[in-house]
């Protein structure tokens, strides 16, 4: 027979059991991968918070194996499709891959091609939280100053894209521990800029015209940091 001092034990252990077991079986969310700015658009879409307003770049590939786990790639088929083995190009993403075990260079030009049309949208949109969050702080500067003349004399931009053609990785390399990949980018848009009275002073709002951008991203390795940002661009031909 179980007295009072028993029966208080036993359920002062049931109730730290339950306790335990409510504890240690939940998910706090902070198992999640840290957010991959790269990644391909619509998957950013699902998880980055308003506050972010961050892109895709992927650097990592979060689903991917292990280096260890891995089975190891021969060099003839590593960058097939982004690179021919022995060019210059290879041994530029062979020495970012040295350095960042899980680059990869396809999930890489998917998230490039999502900045592109990101940072497009909104530098013709006037929006900075955007392009701050994507771009280095001299790409930044020079992007913000056109968009402050721009409302200065009261002109908006209209900008759509009806296709990108085109979105290939040109060169990559190492500087320190900075990976610098530059991507161009041949997309089809139609744009037009208007006055403040509505009227068409650049470009058409019905004419598609074919654009050639090259872009240079860049993301230092050894941090934790996993965004890439925009640090360089030109017109290409």
């Amino acid at each position: 027979m179980f007295d009072i001092y028993t029966i208080i034990f036993l359920a002062l252990a049931v109730f730290i059991f339950v306790r335990l077991r409510s504890v240690l079986g939940q998910r706090t969310g902070r198992e999640r991968p840290p957010y991959d700015p790269y990644s391909a658009r619509d998957a950013a879409r699902d998880t980055v918070r308003p506050a972010d307003n961050v892109v895709a770049l992927p650097g990592r590939a979060a689903d991917k194996q292990s280096p260890a786990a891995a089975e190891p790639v021969p060099p003839e088929e590593r960058w097939k499709g982004v690179a021919q083995p022995g060019t210059a190009l290879a041994t530029g993403l062979d020495a970012i891959l040295v350095d960042d075990a899980s680059f990869d260079a396809q999930h890489f030009i998917a998230g490039a091609r999502a900045a592109y049309e990101m940072i497009v949208n909104a530098y013709a949109e006037g929006d900075r939280g955007t392009l701050k969050n994507l771009l280095s702080r001299e790409v930044y500067d020079g992007f913000e100053q056109v968009i402050r003349e721009r409302e200065g004399r009261g002109e908006t931009v209209e900008t759509k894209f009806v296709s990108i053609d085109a979105t290939e990785i040109t060169a990559a390399e190492m500087r320190g521990k900075i990976a610098q990949i530059t991507v161009r980018f041949v997309s089809q848009l139609i744009s037009a800029t208007r006055d403040g009275t509505g009227n068409v002073i650049d470009g058409s709002p019905d004419k598609v015209t074919e654009v050639t951008d090259i872009w240079t991203f860049a993301r230092d390795i050894s941090s934790h940091d996993p965004n890439w940002k925009l640090v360089a661009t030109e017109t290409g031909q």
